[in-house]
C-alpha cells in the first residue's frame, strides 16, 4: 500500500516559529503515527513540512492568516501507509505553541502492484519526457557532503533504492541505473538554491522545475520503467532527508511529445 495525504492548513493570526521547526513537527507526527523515528535504515515515511508563502528572517519564519498552507505525508509500506490513513488530527495541528487550523484533507492511495501493472506490465505507449517540480529543498548525499543539483543518475538511484526496498517487484540494480543514466538527459531546468534549517545547522538543496528527456532509441520497456520511477517519486520524494521535509516531488506534466 502507498498513500499520499495532503492537509490544507491556515492560521487565525500571524504565527512565528523558529526556522528549524520542521524537526519538532516531524517528531510529533511520528509520535501520533506510533512509528519510532530513526529506527529505519530507509524511512518508510516522507514529509513535506509546511509549504506555502511565509516570511523568513535569520532565525524565525512567520505564517500569515490570509494564506493557505500544505502539509503532505506519504507512507511507503503497509504499516506506515495504514497509520497515515488512520491519522486523525481533528480540527487543528498544534506544536511549539503554534496552532494550524485544518481546512481540508485529501488522500491518494495505490499499491506497488497497481503502479507496476499500469505503467509497465500493461505495456502502455512509452512516455519519454517528464516535467517535475521540486517543492522543497532537494539534495543528494555525496561523499559526506550534499549536492544540491538535479543529476539524473542520482535521482533515479534515489527512487530505485526506495522502490527495491519496499516493493514486492524488484526492478534492477546498478546496471539499470547505468542504463537509465545513459538514456536520459536533463533537457531543461529552472531551479534555485534553498536550505532546510535543522537544530544544528542547515542543508542546502534546490527547488524548482526540471525536465528529463528519454532518447527515442531507448527500448519502450525501459522508458516505462523510468516513468514508473518518476511516478513513484510523488510518494517517495527525491534524495536525502525526505522524512524531514526535503525532496518533495510533483509531476507537473507527462508529455508524450518530444
Amino acid at each position: 500500500m502507498l498513500i499520499h495525504s495532503t492537509w490544507t492548513l491556515g492560521v487565525s493570526e500571524s504565527t512565528v516559529l523558529p526556522r528549524s521547526y520542521g524537526l519538532e513537527l516531524v517528531k510529533q507526527l511520528h509520535q501520533q503515527l506510533y512509528i519510532e523515528m530513526g529506527s529505519e535504515a530507509i524511512p518508510s515515511i516522507s514529509c513535506s513540512g509546511i509549504m506555502g508563502l511565509k516570511s523568513t528572517s535569520k532565525d524565525f519564519v512567520t505564517f500569515h492568516p490570509e494564506e493557505f498552507y500544505k502539509l503532505s505525508i506519504c507512507g511507503l509500506q503497509q504499516v506506515s501507509a495504514k497509520a497515515i490513513s488512520h491519522l486523525n488530527l481533528s480540527d487543528s495541528l498544534e506544536f511549539l505553541g503554534a496552532k494550524f487550523n485544518i481546512v481540508n484533507r485529501e488522500d491518494e492511495t495505490t499499491s506497488y502492484e497497481e503502479l507496476y501493472t499500469e505503467l509497465v506490465a500493461n505495456e502502455p505507449e512509452a512516455i519519454r519526457r517528464f516535467d517535475l517540480q521540486f517543492l522543497t529543498p532537494t539534495s543528494f548525499a555525496q561523499g559526506g557532503v550534499s549536492l544540491p543539483l538535479p543529476v539524473p543518475n542520482l535521482m533515479f538511484r534515489s527512487w530505485l533504492e526506495r522502490w527495491n526496498h519496499f516493493a514486492p517487484v524488484y526492478l534492477g540494480g546498478d546496471e539499470l541505473i547505468a542504463y537509465l543514466s545513459n538514456a536520459t538527459i536533463l533537457k531543461n531546468h529552472k531551479i534555485q538554491t534553498r536550505s532546510l534549517s535543522l537544530n544544528k545547522g542547515y542543508v542546502n538543496g534546490f527547488i524548482g522545475d526540471v525536465t528529463l528527456q528519454i532518447f527515442n532509441r531507448v527500448d519502450p520497456l525501459l522508458a516505462n520503467v523510468a516513468n514508473l520511477l518518476v511516478q513513484y517519486a510523488r510518494f517517495a520524494g527525491t534524495g536525502m532527508k525526505t522524512r524531514l521535509g526535503m525532496g518533495q516531488t510533483a509531476i507537473l506534466e507527462v508529455n508524450q511529445k518530444n
